[in-house]
């Protein structure tokens, strides 16, 4: 059980990326904060994780992390209360559209989601992370990031500061035990594949770019970031992922 008496806090973990890495986790032994906006199902996804064969638990966390201040309230009280080994900024938003439509308060509400709210929750947790000498953070990004996909400014502009937010934090973090990792996932076929008009055709484009002839299931991102998260990559820090079936090779 690698993840046997921690403490993780999932970001935007009801939806089917974050809810696999909550699974993930638990079923290691783990002790999860399925954390997500109040009225989503993020009180099911724990009590679904609860129920089942998993060596470890979870509890909901309702927070609209939006809400920069009330998400540092609540990651503090959850870091005391709880402790925090293991942190994973995977909520975010991604609305498309061409870029002379967005008005200022739509893009800065996906920089506010995406990429402030990741920043205000690792401020939260590093005091007790430094404490330990002990701590995994996992920044979720996009290969969106590489430039493959139009209509998606906001959301590849968020992407990307995670990156720079990922390599700065490991180079500030490392002397105090703390490793700082992203993965940039392809495309999965979850909720966000909603704002496609033509399912069919993008399903096939999504195989086209693909070396792995198959569509990513979300355990496929769940075992990166355990992977990431895993006491045997303790030297791992500062790096980006791609978990995308070979779309983007650097």
């Amino acid at each position: 059980m690698r993840f046997a008496g921690r403490t993780i806090i999932v970001t935007g973990a009801a939806g089917g990326l974050g809810s696999a890495m909550a699974a993930g986790f638990a079923r290691e032994g783990g002790t999860v904060a399925v954390v997500d906006l109040p009225g989503s199902p993020g009180a099911e996804v724990a009590a679904r994780i609860g129920g089942s064969a998993s060596e470890g638990s979870a509890f909901f966390v309702p927070c609209d992390l939006a809400d920069l201040d009330a998400t540092a309230a609540t990651m503090a009280e959850l870091a005391a209360g709880h402790g925090a080994d293991i942190l994973v900024n995977n909520a975010a938003i991604y609305p498309s559209k061409p870029v002379a439509d967005y008005s200022i308060e739509e893009w800065q509400r996906v920089q506010r989601t995406n990429v402030d709210a990741a920043f205000v929750c690792v401020q939260a947790v590093l005091p007790v992370m430094r404490q330990a000498s002990f701590g995994r953070i996992v920044n979720v990004s996009s290969i969106t990031f590489f430039g493959d996909l139009p209509l998606l400014a906001a959301y590849v502009t968020s992407k990307a500061a995670l990156v720079g937010l990922t390599r700065a934090l490991a180079r500030e973090c490392g002397p105090d035990g703390v490793t700082v990792n992203a993965i940039a996932p392809g495309a999965f076929p979850t909720a966000a594949e909603a704002i496609h008009p033509d399912p069919v055709a993008y399903n096939t484009y999504v195989l086209d770019q693909q070396a792995v002839k198959r569509r990513g299931r979300a355990e496929d991102v769940a075992g990166a970031v355990l992977f990431l998260s895993a006491p045997e990559t303790s030297f791992i820090t500062g790096q980006l992922l791609c978990v995308d079936g070979g779309w983007v090779m650097h």
